[in-house]
């Protein structure tokens, strides 16, 4: 099976050298991503709650771009700077995901290499063809 890697050209850029999104048939891996706006690249806000909601709001963009949605994700992994965020990160996760429940971990991580930013997710998916 090939494996297609890209970046949407209308969101935000990787900010080192890696793609976005990797797909193989179903499968679709996309990136750590902080929590920015999809346009501009700057940080949704300086508090936990507002940038994991931009984080899965950019999921949802990153997906749609495949034909994908929300409700296709396997996996989320969670990478805490501050594990004291860990209510604000599941306040906007549990508005965002509020039926489907993909399985989840969350790591607690020194440092992240996007100034300001306070976590990063990446995920899994599969898509039903």
């Amino acid at each position: 099976m090939t494996i297609k890697t890209f970046s949407p050209e209308h969101l935000f850029q990787p900010i080192g050298p890696y793609s976005h999104i990797a797909q193989s048939g179903p499968f679709i891996v996309i990136s750590g991503t902080p929590g920015v706006d999809s346009q501009t690249g700057e940080l949704a806000g300086p508090d936990a709650y507002s940038q994991a909601k931009q984080i899965l709001l950019n999921f949802q963009l990153l997906l749609e771009s495949v034909g994908a949605s929300l409700n296709d994700v396997m996996q989320i992994h969670v990478y805490l700077k501050n594990v004291a965020d860990f209510a604000a990160m599941n306040q906007a996760y549990a508005e965002i995901l509020p039926q489907h429940r993909p399985a989840r971990t969350v790591i607690a991580v020194a440092d992240l290499p996007k100034k300001g930013a306070l976590m990063t997710m990446d995920l899994t998916a599969f898509k039903n063809q």
